[in-house]
């Protein structure tokens, strides 16, 4: 299912991309506008397989809910392997096991990297971004800091 931000945001694209206004886009004009846009040459067979993955009624063209589908799939790949790799960067600095950062596993992984913090000044950069309270760093507050 395609969110609706996603949804509205690639209305505009795929009026930009349906270059003769019929309601669909063709692989010619994916061809065409994934140049113009991305400056990406696709050859014909793989406009043709884009267009083939997302079309639902065989008519070898994409309508509009077939397009949100296909960029909409993209978009929530990139999201996941977004994901996968703050789990990884928030794994490096968590305690093991216990699932959150705290100011001495900040401080020992800072000094890894060569930045060697006080314990007080890895509390201040967790207070900073620790949104319940808690005094550690969970996923969810790491998300939010890697997005500031």
């Amino acid at each position: 299912m395609v969110h609706t931000a996603t949804s509205s945001r690639f209305s505009s694209v795929f009026a930009s991309f349906d270059k003769d206004a019929d309601g669909k886009i063709s692989a010619a004009e994916l061809r065409l506008c994934m140049k113009a846009a991305l400056g990406e040459d696709v050859s014909a067979e793989e406009a043709d397989a884009l267009v083939a993955s997302a079309d639902t009624n065989g008519d070898r063209l994409l309508d509009e809910e077939e397009f949100l589908r296909l960029v909409g799939t993209q978009t929530e790949e990139d999201e996941l392997e977004r994901c996968r790799g703050l789990r990884e960067a928030f794994g490096m600095y968590e305690v093991k096991g216990e699932g959150c950062i705290t100011p001495a596993s900040l401080m020992l992984m800072l000094s890894k990297l060569g930045s060697h913090q006080g314990i007080e000044e890895c509390r201040a950069m967790i207070q900073r971004f620790d949104l319940n309270g808690d005094g550690v760093v969970c996923f969810d507050e790491f998300k939010v800091m890697m997005e500031a």
